[in-house]
């Protein structure tokens, strides 16, 4: 008999491991989008975001970057999560 004829199921082990692999995974996909959506920003701005906010002290353009950030951020949490 096969160990589902016996009514058996995965192990918590084995779920435990399915689960830290598909955790990994999906961060790791996170993070590459998220990265993706930075560069199509700085292209996509007439002027280098890093130089605004870093030698410039540019204060309001930390404050928008910030909310592109979270928001694109929560974007794709709710894409992954499903």
């Amino acid at each position: 008999m096969t160990i589902l004829a016996q009514g058996e199921g995965p192990s918590p082990m084995d779920l435990l491991i399915a689960h830290l692999i598909a955790a990994v995974v999906f961060s790791v996909v996170g993070i590459v989008v998220f990265c993706l959506c930075l560069f199509v920003l700085d292209k996509l701005t007439p002027f280098s975001i890093i130089k605004e906010i870093g030698e410039d002290h540019n204060q309001a353009l930390g404050i928008i970057i910030g909310a592109i950030v979270l928001g694109m951020s929560i974007i794709i949490a709710a894409a992954i999560s499903g």
